[in-house]
């Protein structure tokens, strides 16, 4: 059965004062509040007894991905506009920091939750992913996370080591890490929305009340429906995704039923603001549609029950409203990824009704500053899985002239390890012809400059494993030519017709994609040409790929229908072994030109 439980045992003493964060300037998605004038929220009345109205702060946060340490090169800002419209950008992130701005928005605040909208855990660099995230569930637990949603990513490794976090007990094949074992989360994972498929109950709670006095607020999380999509077929075996707003809506009806009137959802889907700086009014006149992308589908069609929703997954920072099949605004919030923010909600509670009065809700998003002391107690925990980690984690595995950057259509890092996977498949089997990559698994760029011990330009493998933590093997496959050009079809149809996913391809591999047209036909297929000939429909082609890839992640469900499969190792064995052959001190390899997709626009 959901829990109704009291605030986390082991922190609901504390008394702490309400900080404005320097970088923070605009209240976003604020509405004007018009609350009696006898009693301002949370006072006490002339007869001494709570007044009507409770603000309850709501710090929320989400795609934490292990983060611990401070993320480096554009993982690790985030940009904050002036009122001139011009803009700066502001380093952040690190849970040294994320731990002390959460303590310190605290002070002052006795009603005040903390909850985040998924994807804690999965894609995380080394000092957290090589101990399958045992070190984040510690962290979340230091930070006095009360609860979260599951994201895509908690099903990286499966459900059962989802149930592991959550309930403590060393790791199955590897055993325990320290002496002291593994104690588990602390809060609550909701999965609200993904079910057993034998017993078609969801595999864990659907929601969580808080409470404190005589105030009850309600927590729904779900995932995205289309996890299966993004995530490996061993890590959604045996489980069903069901729609976010049918599923939040039977559970707000659940929760009215029990008399609890005040509901938050929590989200693990997103969308995407018109600006990139994170305290970007999308509410001011004229800014039109301020954020769009999925969540604004889903915002528009849960129940009015529903008081606000925290977001994710698309790792982009808003404070909006949307409004609700009702007509009325509802805020919608999201702070970026890898703990470079934190949004404070104010949520105003209604003694009368038990519910939130709308029209007092006001959100922002904070930066998580580099310009505060480190909270200690991280620092301690950091430290003692580092020097776990030490050993494997500094050894140098190549040697580059410059930074590498991972974004872009096509992105430098994206052909280098395509390059990476194409060598390694040669290796396994001469006849491999290509590699393709796709873009979502990588997860960082290589940075030039220096961190820790390691030069300037060095390599290390938890730099490495940061970029490639999945452990996804490299297969080959056979596809006929109408497949591969199939496979490139799919980038921009499909499930990725509306938010294309560009394959990064391996030397040798060249096409043209012409973004000023629609569906299919943005690929040029006359263009397709592998190492300067035409693409033979009939003939077969060796396609190197991540297993991911292989069983057709990402809408690639041709990529699913290879034959003649051979299983190498991991992907991150492939970039090591293509960096130590390819690069060394004194002659490091440059960013490649990124030049192999001509792309019309």
């Amino acid at each position: 059965m959901p829990a109704t439980s009291q605030p986390n045992r082991r922190r609901r003493s504390r008394t702490y004062r309400l900080l404005v964060a320097t970088a923070s300037i605009a209240t976003v998605g604020a509405l004007a509040a018009a609350l009696p004038s006898t009693a301002s929220a949370g006072e006490k009345g002339k007869s001494g007894k709570d007044s009507r109205y409770q603000d309850v702060q709501l710090l929320s946060f989400n795609d934490l991905h292990g983060n611990l340490e401070p993320p480096t090169g554009s993982s690790g800002r985030v940009t904050h506009l002036h009122e001139d419209g011009t803009t700066t950008t502001v380093d952040a992130g690190g849970v040294e920091y994320l731990a002390t701005h959460l303590r310190q928005a605290r002070e002052g605040n006795k009603y005040s939750i903390t909850a985040a909208g998924g994807d804690m855990v999965g894609a995380s660099p080394l000092i957290s992913g090589l101990f399958h995230d045992e070190p984040t569930i510690e962290a979340l637990n230091k930070l006095d996370l009360d609860v979260t949603s599951v994201g895509n990513h908690e099903f990286d490794e499966g459900a059962r080591e989802l149930a592991r976090l959550q309930n403590g007990g060393c790791h199955p094949t590897e055993g325990c890490y320290t002496g002291e074992g593994f104690a588990g989360a602390d809060f609550p994972y909701l999965a609200a929305n993904v079910l057993d498929e034998k017993t078609g109950k969801p595999v864990l709670k659907p929601y969580w009340v808080w409470k404190k006095k005589d105030v009850k607020i309600g927590f729904i999380g779900v995932t995205l429906e289309g996890t299966p999509n993004i995530v490996s077929a061993d890590g959604v075996k045996g489980l069903t995704f069901k729609d976010e707003v049918e599923t939040i809506n039977k559970y707000a009806k659940e929760l009215q039923k029990r008399g609890v009137k005040s509901i938050v959802a929590l989200i693990h889907e997103g969308g995407f603001p018109a600006s990139s700086a994170y305290n970007y009014d999308c509410d001011s006149p004229g800014a039109g549609d301020g954020v769009s992308g999925p969540i604004v589908d889903i915002a528009r069609n849960i129940t009015p029950q529903v008081d606000a929703l925290v977001t994710g997954h698309t790792h982009n920072a808003y404070a909006c409203t949307i409004p609700d099949p009702a007509g009325n605004p509802r805020t919608v919030t999201s702070a970026a990824s890898f703990g470079r923010l934190y949004t404070d909600t104010t949520l105003t509670y209604d003694r009368r009704t038990g519910d939130i009065a709308r029209t007092a809700v006001k959100s922002a998003n904070h930066v998580v500053t580099r310009d505060v002391a480190k909270a200690p107690d991280m620092t301690e925990l950091i430290s003692k899985w580092n020097t776990l980690a030490a050993p494997i984690g500094n050894r140098a595995i190549g040697y580059i002239s410059a930074d590498i950057p991972s974004t872009g259509t096509e992105s430098p890092l994206g052909d280098l390890i395509a390059d990476a996977q194409f060598a390694y498949g040669k290796e396994l089997d001469p006849e491999t012809d290509l590699a393709l990559m796709n873009p979502g698994g990588i997860r960082a760029p290589l940075t030039y400059a220096a961190s820790g011990a390691e030069g300037d330009g060095v390599v290390t493998y938890a730099e490495g494993f940061t970029v490639q933590p999945f452990a996804n093997t490299v297969n080959l496959q056979d596809f006929t030519g109408a497949q591969l050009v199939q496979v490139l079809k799919e980038q921009v149809t499909g499930v990725n017709e509306a938010a294309p996913k560009i394959l990064q391809i391996s030397s040798g591999l060249t096409y043209t994609l012409d973004l000023t047209k629609t569906g299919a036909d943005r690929v040029v297929t006359d263009s397709i040409r592998l190492d300067g000939a035409p693409i033979d429909l009939t003939a077969t082609y060796r396609v190197a790929t991540n297993s991911f890839l292989a069983g057709g992640g990402d809408g690639f469900t041709t990529l699913g229908e290879g034959g003649n499969d051979l299983v190498g190792a991991d992907d991150l064995t492939a970039l090591e072994q293509y960096l130590l052959a390819n690069s060394s001190p004194t002659s490091p390899i440059a960013p490649p030109a990124a030049d192999r997709i001509t792309i019309v626009r």
